[in-house]
């Protein structure tokens, strides 16, 4: 009797070479341009949540109709140029998650059924090492460490 497979997809060599091309590619377009930041640093700056996006918005928005407006230290062109690139940042940000999560849910599925696989494996050496079958004790008493309580 075969147990429930709850998830069943393999890669081609085709399909890997083609998946770590993409990820060297996006490597290749951010070296020297995306920033790694410290935790500490992490924790200094503000994280941009809905209500944080709505003041730079609506300033971006007053700066392009009220030009006269905006100070002369404010440099309205690096400003321009930030809040594109950050779009641009966040819209890949968000694609990238999608894909790491759905990755991630494969994962957990294909992770669950080796799991219950090696389980089930484990139980049937142990049925057959109670009835003293050759080659089996030797694997049993390896597995059986794996379960065996550390105190």
């Amino acid at each position: 009797m075969s147990l429930e497979n709850l998830s069943s997809i393999t890669f081609s060599d085709a399909e890997l070479h083609q998946l770590n091309q993409g990820i060297l590619a996006i490597k290749e377009v951010i070296v020297g341009k995306a920033i790694e930041l410290t935790t500490d640093q992490r924790d200094q700056y503000i994280h941009i949540a809905n209500q944080n996006m709505c003041i730079i918005d609506t300033a971006k928005n007053h700066m392009e109709q009220h030009p006269d407006l905006v100070p002369t230290f404010l440099d309205k062109e690096e400003f321009d140029r930030d809040y594109t690139t950050c779009l641009q940042i966040k819209e890949n940000i968000d694609i990238l998650k999608q894909l790491t999560q759905q990755l991630t849910d494969t994962k957990i599925l294909l992770d669950y059924d080796n799991y219950t696989n090696a389980l089930s494996f484990y139980q049937a050496i142990r049925y057959r090492a109670g009835k003293d079958e050759p080659d089996v004790k030797k694997v049993y008493d390896e597995m059986n460490l794996l379960f065996t309580k550390k105190e």
